[in-house]
């Protein structure tokens, strides 16, 4: 057998018993149908907020392929599993807290609660239909769909702080090399006549939460059976998120600097965070391939 076939093995679940799947979502389809009628606000209010953000935007890329995903797993009851009264006691009591999250976040407009109990409220429901080692079976593509909960504004503000300071540092320090009058207070950037903030969509937080998600999703299909490979991958996300984002403050100062601030905070703006994020996932494929042609079989 070829080295690389082993590293190119798929998860075992990619070829499940989908009619198997679909017999017991019909015999289970009051409880769909419930399933559904609770998501549908949310996922709207996702898609109305922040989804409609780029650091939100690979919400419907998650939601999309995470459902693919369920689609393919087989959720047959495996025999000689219980179902224990104390396991049920303990997801019952899981479905209440989840539901009181869910509606304190709804009532009180925090999306993230709001998300997060409907999501874990989900799982509490699905434990309860096909059993808690069958939900363990297929665990990625639930620990997957968490990438729809978005983080709270604390969380983003924690993280993208450092990554401002460094890529404003680097991009600076980089063009003032180049004899481009830069100079930098904080995340602010003054170049020429115009200033500049590092915000947070310059800072790497939005590639790096979806990065993650689209490489864990090329992971699973294609690098199940080497964990240790997957690991590596997974490593390289944040120095590629950081990268590309610094070569995005480097091209915006530079736009600002020769056509002025109204170019580079346009139709640009938005425009450089696309190619970029299609940069650092064309880069992570191009590192992976490489990475399999030198290591062979010895990442199993």
């Amino acid at each position: 057998m070829p080295t690389e076939a082993v590293l190119d093995k798929p998860f075992s679940n990619a070829a499940p018993n989908q009619s198997g799947t679909l017999a017991r979502l019909r015999s289970h389809w009051p409880l769909v149908l419930a399933c559904v009628a609770f998501a549908i606000p949310t996922i709207i209010r996702l898609a109305e907020g922040s989804w409609s953000l780029e650091i939100g935007a690979h919400g419907p890329i998650v939601l999309a392929t995470g459902l693919w995903l369920l689609s393919r797993c087989d959720w047959s009851h495996q025999s000689g599993e219980g179902r224990s009264g104390t396991v049920q006691g303990l997801t019952w009591a899981a479905i209440v807290v989840s539901l009181i999250l869910y509606v304190f976040g709804r009532a009180y407009d925090f999306l993230a609660l709001e998300t997060a109990g409907l999501y874990f409220a989900l799982i509490g429901v699905l434990v309860l239909a096909v059993g808690a080692r069958t939900v363990f079976r297929n665990t990625f593509p639930l620990l997957y769909l968490a990438f729809l909960i978005p983080p709270p504004g604390w969380v983003i503000d924690a993280v993208t702080a450092p990554l401002q300071h460094f890529i404003s540092f680097s991009a600076t320090e980089l063009l003032r090399w180049l004899d481009y009058p830069v100079s930098r207070s904080g995340v602010a950037i003054e170049v020429a006549q115009y200033r500049l903030l590092v915000e947070q969509a310059c800072s790497g937080m939005n590639s790096i939460v979806g990065l993650t998600a689209v490489t864990l999703f090329y992971i699973y299909l294609l690098h199940g059976s080497s964990w240790r490979y997957a690991i590596l991958l997974m490593a390289l996300i944040l120095p590629i998120a950081v990268f590309v984002n610094f070569l995005r403050v480097c091209t915006l100062i530079l736009v600002t600097y020769h056509y002025g601030d109204a170019v580079a905070q346009g139709v640009f703006h938005n425009t450089a965070g696309v190619a970029l994020f299609a940069l650092a996932l064309a880069l992570m494929f191009l590192i992976d391939a490489g990475l399999r042609k030198a290591l062979g079989g010895r990442l199993q």
